[in-house]
Parts: C-alpha cells; sequence; structure tokens
C-alpha cells in the first residue's frame, strides 16, 4: 500500500492569511522541492518522521473535532500528490493546501479534492529562489475553480519589479494577495512603516491586497 513519510500531526491556529485563528488540524510532510533563505520549519526526512498508509492516516485525521479544516503543510505536500489522490477521498473535513505553487501537474491529480489553496508567491529578493514565477503563472492556471490565496513574504530588498510583477499575477487570476512580512523568531525583519509603504504600493495596481503578519508567532503558538 501506497505509504507516506509525515513529519508530525498537531491542533494548532492558523497564524498565516485570511483564515487567521481558525483552528486546524496540522499534517506536516516531509521534504520540499525548494530550499527559501528564511525557511525555519524542519520538515527534512532524514529523522523523526512516522509513515503513514492512506488508510491510517484518514483515520486519525476523521477522528479530529473541533476544527475548521485539515491543513496540509510541509515541506510541500504535492511532493505526495499519489499519496493524496488516494487519501483525500477518505476525508471527511474540510482540505486546506499550503503549498509553494511550483508543481501545478501535482496539483492537477488532486485538485477535486482540495477545497482551499495557500499559495506562495516566492521573491527572488526574500528566497534566494530565481524564475519562480513561470512556475506560479502555470500553477495559478491549474487551480481555476478552487478558492485560492497567494501568500508573499517579504523584506526590505523587495523591489518594484517584484511588485509588478506579483499584481500582474494576481490581476490575470483575480486572486486575493496577502503581505507578510519576514520574521527572525518573534520579531518583524521590517519596521512598521516599511510594510505599510509596501502595501501602499501593491494597492496602488492592485485592490485586493491585506497585509498579514505571522500571527501565531505573536502568541507563542506552533
Amino acid at each position: 500500500m501506497n505509504k507516506v513519510k509525515i513529519k508530525e500531526i498537531f491542533k494548532s491556529i492558523q497564524g498565516e492569511g485570511p483564515y487567521v485563528g481558525y483552528q486546524q488540524l496540522f499534517v506536516r510532510f516531509c521534504n520540499c522541492n525548494l530550499k527559501c533563505n528564511y525557511c525555519d520549519t524542519e520538515f527534512a526526512s532524514d529523522s523523526d518522521f512516522e509513515e503513514y498508509d492512506y488508510c491510517k492516516l484518514a483515520d486519525i485525521v476523521n477522528r479530529c473535532e473541533n476544527i475548521h479544516s485539515v491543513s496540509l503543510t510541509g515541506g510541500e505536500p504535492l511532493l505526495s500528490a499519489d499519496f493524496l489522490k488516494d487519501f483525500l477521498p477518505l476525508v471527511n473535513k474540510k482540505i486546506y493546501l499550503e503549498t509553494n505553487a511550483t508543481l501545478a501537474d501535482k496539483f492537477l491529480l488532486v485538485k477535486p479534492f482540495i477545497d482551499i489553496v495557500s499559495a506562495d508567491i516566492k521573491l527572488e529578493s526574500a528566497t534566494g529562489i530565481k524564475g519562480s514565477y513561470k512556475f506560479h503563472d502555470k500553477f495559478f492556471e491549474a487551480v481555476n475553480g478552487v478558492e485560492t490565496f497567494a501568500k508573499i513574504v517579504f523584506n526590505d530588498r523587495i523591489s518594484d519589479e517584484e511588485v509588478d510583477n506579483c499584481c500582474n499575477l494576481a490581476k490575470k487570476y483575480n486572486i486575493e494577495l496577502i503581505l507578510q512580512p519576514e520574521m527572525n523568531g518573534e520579531v518583524l525583519t521590517v519596521s512598521p512603516e516599511f510594510a505599510a509603504k509596501i502595501l501602499n504600493k501593491f494597492l496602488l495596481q492592485y485592490e485586493n491586497v491585506r497585509l498579514i503578519p505571522q500571527v501565531h508567532k505573536f502568541l507563542d503558538l506552533r
């Protein structure tokens, strides 16, 4: 039977984006196809993981009560798309996918089972990753018809060209943008004034933009 490596399963409060404050069951998948400069999440599969088949994992998820949805997070959950297409039909909860928005073909394998997509737009100035826009463009085309918003982690190196590119993607696919200042532990790496300035730069080009920091860090939650 198809199995997957899971780093951890836990119940907590969603701390990012428009669903901030909702209680979710987080299922953290191992491994990622990217390596962002600011990543502070332990998802390597070389130690401290547990393997699940889709029936066992579905049983754990379905028994969880008092949650808004199940957050598939990582790492990058879509690396396990072959597992997910067997697992998700067995789940009786709303599915919230957290993804780096670079694996459009993998997403199409599980699209019928996803209720909400929390997608990243990776800025080179923040992540060190080059050329992500072409993958994001293909991904946002693939998610058409599924509720989707995009998170943009930024720091003081964000460029006007990056602002333009993000707004163009958002306009093309009519998606909400969530600006998320990069954090160092529990501390913002930019001033509130700078964050407000960047928000206004976005709003000059696109109306559906919000500035929301990582609230769970201020609350000292996972």
